[in-house]
């Protein structure tokens, strides 16, 4: 699932330590199978009536979809020397890898999470009261969601004002697999592009 946003983490280094001028980084998730459907199996990771919906109390998980995602990513100075459309900055990324602190193959641990955000935090210079919007993973899961959720709450702390809004990509067009990363990360940038939480 992060498999696109690694590959645009790996593209933002590259650029800064000048390996390249400018990259193109994304992920695609295109299915030959004919046949579309699936069988629902409590507890794991397929929803039961159809809906993906994120952190909800209804949600009983994800439902598969197709897409491609590529972004153009330039260091900044050279975006504007060149003179091309920039719809957003990308101040800080972080990866990690939980290892045997995992919950499961596809399920990362609630520290694991704290650490990549709090990793990419601290190479943006940026303070988590100053984050409005976050866009999730938040596959509508009654094992990742949970996760999610409690390490965005130890991370950004428990405020009595309401400061940061929570969304996920996949409540409008399921679940992309490798292309799911950059998928939300578009919709980040659109957000921000027309000034709007979606």
């Amino acid at each position: 699932c992060s498999s696109s946003l690694v590959c645009i983490h790996n593209a933002c280094r590259s650029l800064l330590l000048s390996d390249c001028y400018i990259a193109i980084a994304g992920g695609v998730r295109v299915s030959n199978a004919s046949k579309k459907g699936y069988l629902y199996q409590s507890g794991l990771i397929n929803s039961k009536n159809g809906h993906c919906c994120p952190f909800d109390n209804t949600a009983s998980g994800t439902i598969s979809s197709e897409g491609v995602g590529v972004v153009v990513l330039k260091k900044l100075s050279d975006a504007i020397k060149d003179g091309d459309r920039i719809d957003a900055i990308i101040k800080g990324t972080g990866i990690n890898n939980d290892g045997n602190d995992k919950i499961g193959y596809a399920a990362p641990s609630i520290n694991g999470q704290v650490e990549v955000i709090l990793k990419a935090l601290k190479w943006a210079k940026v303070e988590s009261e100053s984050i409005g919007y976050i866009e999730a993973h938040g596959t509508g899961t009654v094992l990742g969601d949970p996760i999610e959720f409690e390490a965005l709450n130890r991370t950004f702390g428990k405020s009595e004002k309401p400061y940061c809004a929570l969304g996920s990509v996949k409540s409008n067009i399921g679940h992309t697999d490798v292309a799911s990363g950059v998928a939300g990360l578009i919709k980040a940038v659109l957000a921000l592009k027309h000034k709007q939480i979606p």
